[in-house]
């Protein structure tokens, strides 16, 4: 079975050191196994851990509510209903999110096509006068 110390796990997680420790300290690891010295050593089924963990991250849940998730995993099958409502929860926030970036690239893209266009023109002015053209046309 391959292991990996905590450089070489974060290497491989695009993090750093300090933030698996970081991890371990708030409880987020109570899987991750130590030699008699106290050196990590971490173990495939680790690694897959902690991508969950980063997921969740990235959906912008908090440490404190990442850190119940991972009690409840070491809980077992009691607690299957509170993991599925979590990432239910988590689903539906993160499409809340990509609504919200979506609608955020569409004002990006008109913006860069106003000022493509004033580029092209040389100024602003052409877009009041388009402005003003639409006015006059009702």
């Amino acid at each position: 079975m391959k292991t990996y110390t905590i450089g070489e796990a974060a290497k491989v997680l695009n993090l750093t050191p300090y933030t698996l420790r970081y991890y371990d300290k708030e409880g987020l690891l109570p899987f991750v196994e130590r030699t008699d010295g106290g050196t990590r050593v971490f173990k495939e089924s680790d690694l897959e851990a902690l991508r969950i963990i980063e997921c969740l991250k990235m959906t912008g849940m908090p440490i404190k509510e990442i850190k119940t998730f991972i009690e409840w995993c070491s809980e077992g099958d009691a607690t299957l209903r509170q993991r599925f409502d979590m990432f239910q929860e988590r689903k539906a926030a993160v499409e809340a999110q990509m609504r919200e970036l979506t609608e955020t690239m569409r004002v990006i893209e008109h913006k860069c096509s106003y000022y493509q266009t004033a580029l092209d023109a040389g100024t602003e002015a052409i877009h009041r006068q388009n402005q003003i053209a639409k006015a006059l046309s009702y």
